[in-house]
């Protein structure tokens, strides 16, 4: 099950269950994920889990006639479903909590219901007794119709049109319609109405003896007799028989014991031939043969029979005695046709039927053998398309019943835009396709696959060197051993290209020079280039420019040596990062509509604000790499905490970082390793650099945006300055002042007035400087203590070297600690009477 799924199904449950407040649904899918274990089903637990839920329900006989329709189609996961209830059962608690909100659910839905009901307006006629009982048998004549089972003719076209509908340009070949339409040719009884044309009852014992010998041989294989007729079945119905009542009892009771071997007969013959349609699969149809050169040998031995009979060496008792042996084979036969009918078996859920027959006659040698040779038979062309598909990543699965499927996506702009789509939806696994008998195997089989076909697409031939023939056995050890074979040699030619022919390390290392500000003396020389130009909106600013500037600064730096420099470009953000992380972090919260929907409050954004780095990641790269990150006193002090935190991001949690995912993929063995570490390794710098916590995230972008706040204060006010100075100047020397710089000086004036002079506005900046600062360090330290981060401990020491803030901290905690607590009200006073 996917963590989409699994969130899903959370969130519903909860939804369901009325569930508020708690760990929410992320603690719930984490335990969940963390306790995941696969359910190893067994005869004696499913049994005992059905019957400890029998005895719990007030219906027992309803609850196992339930089950039982059930198994015989074959449903994937009852037997789990009926072992989570059957534990449910055991605990009381839980039992009252369901009982509770299940009738508090129907409460609520009863109310809705009655105030959404109608009132129908009365009327005067009245319907008599037969309108009534024809009207009750068009009701019963429709439920009948909607009840029972689509024909062969309907199901066919239903997968015929199914299958068209994925694949339009591969349709599959259609019989005629003549084969359907003349009943001859199945081999099955021709029913029609026959009257008796001897009473064979008035004849002697060993006539009637003869006489039904001849019958019997006949209904055997599908022909109906005198005295011995078939009677017409609706649908997959079991064929039953009509026998002349006139005939002697002790005659008529052993013709009554072979009889259901014809029934065998008519069962298997039906579902050989329309399972032999191209509609159902090459499964059922390798099924159908095997079933067919069984039905060979049956009529070979209907044949020797009838020989016999011919030279009067046969009666009744002899075609008893004959007849058992082939009368369980039939019997299983039958069996297994009529569980494929019900669950409208296909490929693998086929495949997991015929195995878990197979397991349950362990008992019986017999039929143990005989299931064993139809389930080696039908996985011959299943285990084709496995072979196929896990040596050399190639998918020929022309009726859709293999457990992968694949999707048709865009692949031509695949070498210069790939996304996870490609990876994640490209190839899936289709859960009720699996096997039973290779659950445990599918994840491995889907990458085996995916990692050849990412070679494949690139260009190159890939054949798994050791290449044997998959064949089914009892012994799962054997083909287990094929697939890993497989695995382990298409994840080490995967990872050798990625990492020897397509230096994925190196890229990786060029990334880090220009994301995680590897080159100091680059970024130095582009903001120097590119200040003027990033100053201004962004629809001021020309692309191609700061393309150029780019170039320049490229050349210009130690980043120059970098083979893959040319694959670094500029783009332009239509929203700062702060709300582009914010929007992340929203995203499966409550607050996701809201935070997506919100209408921009920000004034136009700047080039500095908007400008991001963007990087060109050819396929196959692109699978590990891809989208989807005082005056002076004061001046001083947000100095250091902007150059603390540049230093903490830097070198105390990407450098090491880096090192542990570069160690890690010295020695990763796959691909999915590779991927693994690398998502690792971008989860724990997000972390540790406060970028996925919403609180942190908005103290830092508030205290940033105080710290250039302050920045253009200060320039601006020296610009005033200098303005002044070369006014007085210019007035000492001319003895006039130009106009320009008498209103520039007048506009000074008025802002230092307004906003109470230099000193208060810095004091201004300064109290929200601190306020922020302390804030920041406040739910720094909480979240290390109660979340167990200690890496951010390592910021709060670098930001608060001298103790300074820790005595405003440990204040702070103090305030909060007597809010929780309030001190105790003071004793009553004493009474008059022990004055």
């Amino acid at each position: 099950m996917s963590e989409f799924r699994i969130h899903h199904d959370v969130n519903e449950l909860l939804s369901l269950l009325h569930v508020r407040g708690g760990e929410g649904a992320e603690g719930y899918i984490d335990l969940l994920q963390k306790h995941r274990t696969p359910y190893v089903t067994t005869t004696v637990s499913s049994h005992s889990a059905k019957v400890k839920i029998a005895e719990f329900s007030e219906t027992p006989d309803d609850f196992l006639r339930k089950y039982d329709e059930l198994k015989s189609k074959n449903v994937r996961n009852l037997d789990p479903l009926v072992y989570l209830l059957s534990k449910l059962s055991e605990d009381k608690e839980m039992l009252q909590c369901l009982q509770q909100n299940a009738k508090e659910r129907s409460e609520s839905s009863a109310n809705t219901t009655s105030t959404t009901s109608y009132t129908l307006p009365s009327t005067t006629t009245k319907m008599s007794m037969q309108e009534l009982d024809e009207l009750r048998k068009k009701l019963g004549n429709v439920t009948a119709i909607s009840n029972a089972p689509q024909s062969a003719e309907v199901t066919r076209k239903n997968l015929r049109e199914r299958h068209n509908k994925k694949n339009p340009t591969q349709l599959n070949p259609v019989f005629p319609n003549w084969v359907y339409d003349r009943p001859a040719l199945i081999g099955d009884f021709i029913t029609a109405h026959r009257s008796l044309r001897f009473p064979t009852g008035t004849m002697p014992l060993s006539s009637q003896e003869q006489a039904l010998l001849e019958d019997l041989l006949f209904v055997l294989i599908g022909v109906d007799g005198r005295d011995i007729t078939a009677q017409p079945v609706l649908g997959r119905q079991n064929r039953s028989f009509i026998v002349n009542p006139t005939l002697d009892m002790s005659i008529k009771e052993l013709v009554n014991r072979i009889l259901p071997v014809a029934s065998y007969f008519s069962t298997i013959t039906r579902f050989v031939e329309e399972k032999s349609s191209f509609e159902y699969g090459q499964v059922n149809h390798a099924l159908t043969a095997a079933m067919r050169t069984l039905m060979k040998e049956y009529m070979i031995l209907v044949t020797q029979l009838e020989h016999l009979h011919r030279q009067g060496l046969l009666s009744l008792q002899k075609l008893w005695f004959y007849i058992q042996p082939p009368m369980r084979t039939m019997e299983i036969l039958a069996s297994i046709a009529s569980s494929v009918d019900k669950g409208d078996c296909m490929g693998g859920s086929t495949l997991s039927l015929l195995h878990d027959r197979t397991f349950n006659f362990t008992g019986d040698s017999q039929a143990q053998e005989l299931c064993l040779y139809l389930t080696k038979a039908a996985s011959v062309p299943y285990f084709e398309i496995l072979e196929k598909w896990i040596y050399r990543g190639i998918i020929n699965d022309p009726y859709s019943e293999f457990m992968v499927e694949e999707h048709e996506l865009q692949k031509e702009k695949i070498q210069e835009d790939y996304n996870d789509k490609y990876w994640d939806q490209r190839y899936t696994i289709i859960q009720h396709r699996i096997p039973s008998f290779l659950q445990k195997m599918a994840d491995k089989i889907l990458s085996t696959g995916k990692y050849l076909n990412v070679v494949r697409e690139c260009g190159r031939d890939v054949t798994c060197p050791e290449a044997k023939e998959v064949l089914y056995t009892l012994k799962e050890r054997v083909y287990v051993e094929q697939i890993e074979k497989a695995y382990n040699y298409a994840s080490k030619v995967l990872l050798n290209f990625l990492m020897e022919e397509k230096e994925l390390v190196s890229r990786l290392r060029s990334i880090k020079h220009y994301f995680l500000m590897d080159k100091g003396d680059f970024f130095v020389h582009f903001m120097d280039l590119t200040e003027e130009e990033l100053k201004r909106p962004v629809d001021d600013i020309v692309p191609s420019r700061l393309e150029a500037l780019l170039e320049l600064a490229l050349r210009m730096s130690t980043a120059n040596t970098d083979p893959f420099k040319d694959d670094l470009k500029i783009e332009l953000m239509p929203h700062n990062v702060i709300t582009q992380l914010l929007r992340v972090l929203a995203i499966e919260t409550k607050q996701e509509k809201a935070v997506i929907n919100a209408e921009p409050t920000e004034a136009a954004h700047t080039g500095l604000e908007a400008f991001s780095f963007d990087y060109i990641v050819k396929w196959p790269l692109s699978l590990i790499i891809n989208r989807f990150a005082a005056a002076f006193a004061l001046r001083q002090r947000m100095l250091n905490f902007v150059q603390n935190i540049q230093y903490y991001m830097m070198f105390e949690v990407m450098e090491p970082t880096w090192h542990i995912m570069e160690n890690n993929l010295k020695s990763a063995s796959n691909i999915d390793d590779v991927l693994c570490h690398h998502t690792s390794f971008l989860d724990n710098c997000l972390k540790d650099c406060m970028l996925t916590n919403q609180e942190l995230l908005k103290i830092f972008s508030r205290l940033m945006s105080d710290c250039i706040a302050f920045t253009n204060h200060m320039q601006s006010f020296s610009q005033s300055m200098s303005l002044d100075r070369l006014s007085l100047e210019h007035a000492a020397t001319d003895g006039s002042r130009d106009p320009l710089l008498r209103a520039s000086a007048a506009e000074l004036a008025d802002a230092l007035k307004s906003g109470g002079g230099f000193e208060a506005a810095i004091g201004r900046f300064d109290s929200n400087f601190s306020s922020m600062l302390l804030d920041l360090l406040d739910k720094l330290s909480i979240y290390s203590t109660n979340d167990c981060e200690h890496s951010m401990i390592n910021i709060i020491y670098r930001l608060d070297f001298n103790g300074f803030y820790t005595e405003r901290l440990s204040r702070m905690a103090i305030e909060r600690s007597q809010k929780a607590c309030p001190p105790p009200r003071p004793p009553p006073p004493c009474s008059s009477r022990l004055q």
